[in-house]
């Protein structure tokens, strides 16, 4: 008898432990990302990752996030950690948009697909564009940190903001103020 209660209390330890696993691993699981969404990459083709991420975005009615950044860039990296630190934010983000990065760095600039967006203040920069491809805002990373650290409450705004049920008010808002 006491083996088998040490047997199912040992059974049931291995399951919480397996569940809560699991929870830890459940944004990146529940969204397999496309490569253009997980890292920069000076090789890819930025135009054609566009077309694929446009075409992912009409078939999930989500917007498109573009992420200007680079493997060099130490804010790029500390945003990706905020990402993955954060389960609430991270899953907001890919529930309501496809990630887009692009590469920019000494080894490949990607200067044309660049010269189609308004200028960059710094890195990383992002813009957010509905799924045909129109653009809805260009916006400095910067103003998502309180006290030189990524918010939670300055990212789940913003996504709440930009997401593709609000296309309409925000394409007046952007027009407005280009």
């Amino acid at each position: 008898m006491q083996s088998q209660r040490f047997s199912f209390l040992l059974l049931l330890n291995l399951l919480l432990l397996n569940t809560a696993n699991a929870q830890s691993l459940a944004p990146t699981l529940q969204h397999r990302l496309p490569a253009y969404s997980q890292v920069y990459d000076d090789t890819r083709d930025p135009f054609k990752d566009a077309q694929a991420a446009i075409a992912l975005a009409q078939q999930t009615q989500r917007n498109v996030l573009i992420e200007i950044g680079g493997n060099w860039c130490t804010w790029c990296h500390k945003m990706d950690a905020f990402l993955e630190k954060h389960p609430k934010v991270y899953q907001a983000l890919h529930d309501n948009y496809v990630l887009l990065k692009i590469n920019v760095s000494d080894s490949n600039d990607n200067q044309a697909f660049m010269a189609s967006l308004p200028p960059v203040l710094g890195y990383p920069h992002m813009y957010v564009s509905t799924n045909s491809g129109q653009l809805l805002l260009s916006k400095d990373t910067a103003e998502l940190l309180d006290n030189l650290e990524y918010s939670v409450e300055h990212w789940l705004a913003f996504l709440a903001q930009w997401k593709m049920r609000n296309n309409k008010d925000n394409r007046n808002d952007f027009s407005a103020k280009h």
